[in-house]
């Protein structure tokens, strides 16, 4: 009797169902109805409390989209619409050598930018987790990159290393390795403003992974010590699992961050030289507002946007495929 009862027992239970008949168990009918007249009024609510807003950002993010879309598909300049062109201006954009140079730039600078910054951050974020003298202090020099305005920034840099005679030159001149000019030289200007980027963008991070790292219990690394984990074995399957969704929240922030980052390379470069800092949001910027081509100036910018919603979508995703165990 009890090999027929078990099987039965265990299917009803997968249903929901109490062992005393097809009835028993369930919720009460009345219950429910009401359970769903309350979720039905809540949600009456929120969408109510949540219409003046939406309406609100429709309106201030809608109308001016509307009006790019309408510039980009036009041959105008910043007075007059101009004709309609159709899809002429994103085809000249992309059959442009410019266009593709400072994607390519922007790729890298993006990058670095955001692994740069992230690793450089993650290292400091796991040094302040231990006890080291003047901690807090620390940290509080370690965020002023951030803090400190990216004009004095730059002004900064450029004081370091934009003439021969300026202070880091003149270093390598008189340790005999040359006099390297780091703002004239293509290939040395785009590493000098990738590396002025992380210097900018880790403080960020570091606060990330920080706060990440404040919701680990210590006892987690205790019990694998003594299981006899290394410290390498602890970083790769427990702490890099535990801030997986802040590091890929963090990515696509500094990757907006990156794509977008404008006065970090005019203030430095200026795009220059012969454009080997030039990204899109610079190329955007030239083509609208020195070159007065209205339409091809937005169509970047509209590439620049779609290309940054899939990225951001694509790291949404292992947002939420992430979980920790």
């Amino acid at each position: 009797m009890s090999s027929t009862t078990a099987p039965s027992g265990l299917a009803r239970a997968r249903k929901g169902l109490a062992p005393g008949g097809p009835g028993g168990g369930s919720p009460n009918p009345g219950n429910q109805n009401r359970k769903s007249r309350l979720s039905a009024q809540t949600s009456r609510t929120f969408f109510w409390l949540l219409l003046p807003s939406v309406i609100l950002l429709v309106l201030i993010h809608g109308y001016p989209l509307f009006q790019a879309g309408i510039q980009a598909t036009h041959n105008g300049n910043l007075i007059q619409t101009g004709d309609f062109v159709g899809i002429e201006n994103f085809q000249g954009v992309l059959a442009s050598p410019a266009f593709w140079k400072a994607a390519q730039f922007t790729l890298l600078f993006t990058i670095v930018g955001v692994f740069g910054s992230w690793a450089v951050g993650l290292g400091l974020a796991l040094l302040l987790r231990t006890k080291i003298p003047a901690g807090g202090t620390f940290k509080v020099l370690l965020l002023l990159p951030w803090v400190v305005p990216i004009v004095v920034s730059s002004t900064a840099w450029n004081w370091l290393v934009a003439t021969p005679d300026s202070l880091i030159p003149s270093l390598f001149r008189n340790l005999g390795l040359g006099t390297p000019l780091f703002l004239a030289d293509p290939t040395l200007a785009a590493t000098t403003v990738m590396i002025f980027k992380v210097w900018v963008s880790f403080p960020f991070m570091m606060m990330m992974i920080s706060a990440a790292l404040a919701s680990v219990d210590n006892t987690v690394y205790e019990a694998a010590s003594m299981d006899g984990a290394t410290r390498w074995q602890q970083f790769s399957q427990i702490t890099l699992p535990l801030i997986a969704r802040s590091t890929y929240i963090s990515w696509i922030l500094m990757t907006i961050f990156c794509v977008n980052d404008f006065p970090t390379i005019y203030l430095l470069t200026g795009g220059g030289p012969v454009d080997a800092t030039t990204s899109l949001v610079v190329l955007a910027y030239r083509t609208v507002f020195q070159d007065f081509a209205t339409g091809p100036g937005v169509a970047i910018a509209f590439l620049m946007t779609m290309t940054l919603v899939v990225i951001s979508v694509l790291l949404y995703r292992q947002i939420r495929k992430s979980s920790v165990e």
